[in-house]
């Protein structure tokens, strides 16, 4: 069944324009702090508002207000804001120095990020959520950057990868839901299906990290300082946070431990505590400040027909099973891209992906891992996605500077590409 909503394809132009500046600005000054995301996003706001000069300024307004406080977004927000503040107590009490220097300890240094990756793994897998990882586990790649050699992107590009692996597997998470709804297939199955596509990319991945950090030392450091006592904030919010708890209850929880920990022992005096708590809140203001234009531009653009014009234009190139696959991979990978959200993308794709399935013969288990799989190797690769945005807001780095470093959503998206190419699994019908 096509798509015969054509939309617009100049509704596409602040999306374009916002990614011209901020990264071919960078690329122009080789310095990618030189164009700020927020000018940059204003400049597309402009010229959204700027297109289909007919309508009222004050409906285009509506219409970028209401996105901008879209649930999501403003969920996004609080998420991001209460992360700093875990993140900045927990860091001025010494948290983050014990729980690296007992994990420089423990491993030998060439393992580190290897073990990070797998722990990454197996958390996001838990917990089905991969903003919640990046911000639980972001402060102890960061920890692990500054005690070691290894390039601070690349500890964090390792955090995100991991994050991206257990959203795509994940029963819980919010993708696997919406996908394995919208084609109507058991969550058991699609997680078959879509495991055996991606484990080669994680192996794969766990090799380049190994290999990348081979020269480290391998001889466990044994003269470092750890208190135990200060690593139970991490170990507390990640159990807490695998037991299904509401993220924000998670990270007010985390918070106020770290901080009594830290009353107890006495890195904090009360009134330390609460300016640390503030200190991490501000810090995140710049990046909940993003999510929140990017979501009334993605409004804007979603109504001027932006996005029905990239539906239209993908799905009335569709000839063939295999032809169909990329074309359900091509979809929800562009509808990610402009909306910078892998489950809405999803929620948007869905619908005409099992359309597209039923029609060209395609599995619909295949499918739905097909539209989890290509919309998480995008959102860990575009820069202004929430959890690239998280990880380099805690990190104090661009997040175009981990991009290079994201290898297992590289290796996510050859994964998905080859078993297209190859048609695996082959599987009978359900």
């Amino acid at each position: 069944m096509k798509n015969n909503i054509r939309g617009s394809a100049i509704a596409l132009l602040p999306l374009l324009v916002f990614v011209a500046l901020f990264i071919g600005t960078g690329i122009a000054t080789q310095d990618f702090q030189a164009m700020p995301i927020t000018v940059a996003l204003f400049i597309a706001i402009i010229v959204a508002m700027l297109l289909k000069p007919k309508d009222r300024l004050n409906e285009k307004i509506s219409i970028f207000t209401k996105g901008a406080g879209r649930e999501n977004i403003m969920l996004m927000v609080l998420i991001f804001l209460l992360a700093g503040a875990f993140s900045q107590v927990a860091e001025n009490m010494g948290a983050v120095e014990s729980t690296v220097n007992l994990g420089l300890s423990l491993l030998p240094s060439n393992l580190l990020l290897v073990g990070l990756f797998i722990i990454c793994c197996f958390i996001s897998i838990s917990m089905g959520t991969s903003t919640g990882t990046v911000i639980a586990l972001v402060p102890i790649a960061i920890g692990i950057a500054e005690q070691t050699e290894l390039p601070l992107a690349l500890a964090i590009a390792t955090v995100i990868g991991g994050a991206m692996f257990g959203d795509n597997l994940s029963v819980i998470s919010d993708t696997t839901i919406v996908s394995t709804q919208s084609q109507e297939v058991r969550m058991v199955d699609k997680f078959k299906t879509n495991f055996f596509i991606v484990l080669p990319g994680a192996l794969v991945t766990i090799v380049i990290l190994w290999f990348i950090t081979s020269e480290q030392s391998t001889t466990p450091a044994t003269d470092l300082e750890f208190s135990l006592i200060k690593v139970l904030p991490y170990l507390a919010v990640l159990v807490i946070a695998l037991m299904g708890v509401n993220v924000l209850i998670v990270l007010i929880g985390g918070t106020v431990f770290a901080g009594l920990i830290g009353l107890v022992d006495g890195s904090y005096t009360f009134t330390s505590f609460i300016t640390a708590a503030g200190e991490g809140i501000a810090n995140m203001q710049n990046i909940a400040i993003i999510a929140i234009l990017i979501g009334g531009l993605i409004a804007l653009i979603q109504h001027y027909g932006g996005i029905d014009y990239l539906l239209h234009f993908i799905t009335s190139r569709i000839r063939s099973k295999k032809g169909a696959e990329f074309g359900i991979a091509a979809l929800v990978s562009a509808t990610d891209l402009s909306t910078a959200n892998n489950t809405i993308s999803i929620i948007i794709t869905g619908p005409l992906a099992k359309d597209i399935a039923d029609e060209y013969g395609v599995d619909r288990r295949k499918s739905a891992s097909l539209l989890d799989i290509f919309a998480a190797a995008f959102q860990g690769l575009i820069p202004y996605g929430g959890q690239m945005l998280a990880a380099a807001g805690l990190a104090a780095i661009s997040p175009v500077a981990v991009i290079p470093y994201s290898i297992y959503p590289v290796t996510l998206l050859i994964c998905g590409i080859i078993a297209i190419l190859l048609g695996f699994p082959r599987k009978k019908k359900a």
